[in-house]
């Protein structure tokens, strides 16, 4: 009996999923794609019907990561304080750590293993989720072009490696998230005062 649509969806979701725990252990330049596919339980030649290429899964998956880092910054609301705003980012990129952890180790570790211009569109994603966010939870900051990209650049880089960092402290999960959540406030009430990068020029 043929494959419904359904059927056929969540076969390539399984796919994908196995592909990318293969990726995440070994390493995307150390699996062959003889090996993929053996992984998958396909054959190498019925690979090419399911995936384009290796490049092209690594590519998939690392694009649609940085599509749900930006949908972590949908507002929720209206009139919402800039410290609320920012507690309900930290909270949504927790939870995104939590349940896409391999995508974020792939992201960080094999984003040179994709093309020029695969890597110019994770840039263009990157660069749209840094400002976006900057404008979320510090929408009045005064701060020149090139220290708002930088500042914008450091609090995405800590809100996507904290959680990790922390997975291996002995605190509780809440402990821990109030950790993250001070350790950014702190830093960002700090760099964002009036004038502070200036000063320190």
């Amino acid at each position: 009996m043929p494959q419904t649509c359904a059927e056929r969806c969540a076969n390539f979701e399984e796919r994908r999923d196995k592909a990318l725990e293969l990726f995440a252990v070994k390493g995307f330049g150390q699996v062959s794609m003889r090996e993929l596919a053996s992984h998958l339980g396909l054959t190498a030649g019925s690979l090419y019907h399911h995936f384009p290429s290796k490049q092209h899964l690594l590519f998939d998956l690392i694009e649609e990561l940085f599509e749900e880092l930006l949908a972590t910054l949908q507002p929720r609301g209206r009139g919402k304080p800039e410290a609320t705003a920012l507690s309900r980012v930290i909270k949504a990129h927790w939870a995104l750590h939590a349940e896409r952890p391999l995508q974020f180790r792939l992201a960080e570790r094999d984003l040179c293993c994709l093309s020029e211009e695969q890597q110019a569109r994770i840039a263009q994603l990157r660069r749209e989720y840094e400002t976006r966010l900057l404008q979320l939870i510090a929408p009045h900051a005064a701060l020149p072009p090139p220290a708002r990209e930088a500042t914008g650049h450091v609090i995405a880089t800590l809100l996507n490696s904290l959680p990790g960092w922390l997975q291996a402290s002995p605190l509780g999960q809440p402990q821990r998230l109030a950790l993250m959540e001070n350790m950014l406030l702190g830093a960002i009430e700090r760099t964002l005062q009036t004038g502070a990068l200036d000063a320190a020029a």
